[in-house]
């Protein structure tokens, strides 16, 4: 009988998360019957306490170090940095805001400058820089009605949203973020567009169900049943229905959405250098992004663990395949299923392979002192100890035998399809992320952990690693060079390129070899600034760049690079989109 794969939740949630990996055939994590180290995916919703010591078959939903854009306050110091490295032309998609009460005395001179103009729309928004959901979230305009007790951020309110039938939205933008080193983002083509349930109005600042989107606030409130023009009842949408809205409104869409697009990546560098390399690990971020009146995107925040939970018709198709989507983006494998097996069977094989054998970590001597862990059972190792877990391919393929469906699919050319890929096309296996919350502010661990792709030699030793008295095992982690890219090209110059395209995940960067070069090893944040103001150029004219310079760019690399543009129902490869828009303005 084939292994499982196996799933551990933090407080057994959530639910969504159990419902996609036992519909695809996981097990959930029981302590009574398994080892500490007896799982593949450990889900929750705040950060993990240690990211040191994972073997090659774990992953983890949470990436450390990403408080940076979580937290309120910490997202606005990093922008602001960017800002003044940078300029404000790049990053212009913040509102002006002040951290309080350190930056009282800054906010008082800015709002008394705007006194003289008396200017009704300059309105300015409270928020606790570590809370969610809506909470302890308002609005004012007289400083005398500023109160709070806990540290916030006041911001200047974007007093002209663009409105659907007169009613304020924002757009919850989900964006995964595969690797930090080098840096790999992909964005879901499914948005939830998040309504407020009372028409706007600046003359109430107090009504919070018309000025916060917040589904958790707005499904309180009493019209959220109640048919609201193009809106309709409830207060949310897919992102077809924006779709169909933007296509009347006479605007270039695709430069809407290449705005938000960027808006991501230049949120990402922001913390990308500081972030630790852990391969195990893949975070889904809820990026919130409002829509001004003249479709000018503007960023609210960025949450640590979105929602996940489901409350109404428009919840189940957007995040149920979100779910399985990012489950595919983490590139599970059957060895995975097989974990300390696999390395056993290949030890007693090794001579016949002619391959170097990869060892576990020393389980007995780290299970001595996981006695003295509460919080997280591992022993921290070297680097250097985890880039000898990952057999070869060739290895991988004795132990699985003829008889894996997966190891056939792949002898094909690709995994095999399950039923939502019937949506979205074939894509890889990885996978998924977890939370219940719409933002957590909480300060990561650092951690390292990194397993190469590469195999080195090493001396041969007998695993201590104790068997399950379940009957079904786990995996081992398939590495970026042995991916099986679904979507796009496989090598460019001896470089490994992530999938174009993983169900409704397209991947947003590196977006050509220019910004692959510029995210391996230290990434060079000028190359990849210039790399999409050129790119936002053409997006913006609907003609790529025909300079002669840029011909023999693409002329000396050795394989093609390309990239789709996020955003539109079905988004064309960068190359085919601006020759064709290339040769129509010429006809």
């Amino acid at each position: 009988m084939a292994a499982s794969l196996v799933f551990r939740l933090q407080d057994r949630g959530p639910q969504l998360v159990r419902e996609v990996l036992l519909e695809r055939g996981w097990k959930e994590y029981d302590g009574r019957k398994r080892e500490e180290e007896d799982w593949n995916l450990y889900w929750r919703a705040s950060a993990f306490p240690e990211y040191h010591s994972l073997l090659p078959w774990q992953r983890l939903n949470h990436h450390p170090k990403t408080a940076g854009i979580c937290r309120k306050d910490l997202l606005v110091r990093n922008l602001r940095r960017m800002r003044a490295t940078f300029g404000s032309a790049l990053y212009d998609f913040s509102p002006t805001t002040f951290i309080l009460p350190n930056e009282y005395t800054r906010f008082l001179a800015e709002y008394n400058r705007l006194l003289p103009a008396r200017d009704r729309t300059a309105c300015w928004i409270c928020k606790p820089v570590d809370l969610s959901r809506g909470r302890g979230i308002f609005l004012f305009r007289d400083l005398k009605d500023l109160v709070y007790d806990c540290p916030v951020i006041v911001q200047r309110y974007v007093s002209s949203p663009l409105l659907i039938s007169g009613y304020k939205f924002d757009l919850r933008i989900y964006v995964c973020v595969k690797s930090f080193h080098p840096l790999t983002v992909y964005i879901h083509q499914e948005v939830l567009v998040r309504f407020a349930t009372e028409k706007y109005n600046l003359s109430s600042l107090s009504n919070v169900y018309a000025h916060l989107t917040n589904t958790s606030i707005n499904k309180g409130g009493p019209f959220y049943k109640t048919p609201k023009g193009q809106v309709g009842p409830g207060c949310k949408w897919t992102i077809s229905k924006f779709r169909h809205f933007l296509q009347g409104q006479g605007i270039n869409e695709l430069f809407l959405w290449q705005r938000i697009s960027n808006m991501v990546t230049l949120t990402l560098l922001a913390i990308a250098p500081s972030v630790p390399s852990c391969p195990n690990c893949v975070q889904l971020f809820g990026f919130d992004v409002l829509v001004d009146s003249e479709f000018k995107p503007w960023l609210l925040e960025v949450n640590h663990s979105p929602s996940l939970t489901l409350e109404c018709q428009t919840d189940v198709v957007v995040k149920k395949g979100l779910i399985s989507d990012l489950v595919d983006l983490m590139n599970y494998t059957s060895a995975d299923r097989l974990r300390d097996r696999a390395y056993q069977t290949q030890r007693n094989v090794n001579v016949n392979l002619s391959v170097p054998v990869p060892l576990l970590p020393k389980t007995k001597e780290h299970n001595l002192q996981r006695k003295n862990k509460k919080s997280w059972p591992y022993q921290r190792d070297s680097l250097a100890a985890y880039q000898r877990h990952l057999p070869p391919v060739g290895a991988l393929n004795w132990i699985l035998g003829s008889y894996s469906k997966t190891n056939m699919a792949a002898a094909k050319g690709g995994p095999a399809l399950s039923s939502h890929q019937m949506k979205y096309g074939p894509r890889v296996t990885e996978v998924t992320n977890r939370d219940n919350t719409e933002t957590v502010a909480e300060t990561e661990l650092s951690g390292e952990n990194e397993v190469a792709a590469s195999v080195p030699d090493t001396r041969s030793r007998r695993s201590t690693f104790r068997r399950s008295t379940d009957s079904s095992r786990f995996p081992n982690i398939h590495r970026g060079s042995q991916r099986v890219h679904v979507q796009g090209p496989v090598v460019l110059t001896g470089q490994h390129i992530p999938p174009t395209r993983v169900g409704g995940f397209i991947r947003t960067f590196p977006f050509n070899p220019a910004t692959l070069k510029a995210s391996r090893d230290t990434l060079d944040v000028l190359v990849i600034l210039q790399e999409l103001q050129k790119l936002t150029g053409q997006v913006a004219s609907g003609r790529r760049d025909e300079t002669k310079e840029a011909r023999e760019d693409e002329a000396d690399e050795d394989d093609r690079f390309d990239s789709l543009l996020w955003g539109p129902e079905d988004p064309l490869p960068l190359s085919r989109r601006f020759k064709n828009a290339y040769r129509h303005a010429d006809t």
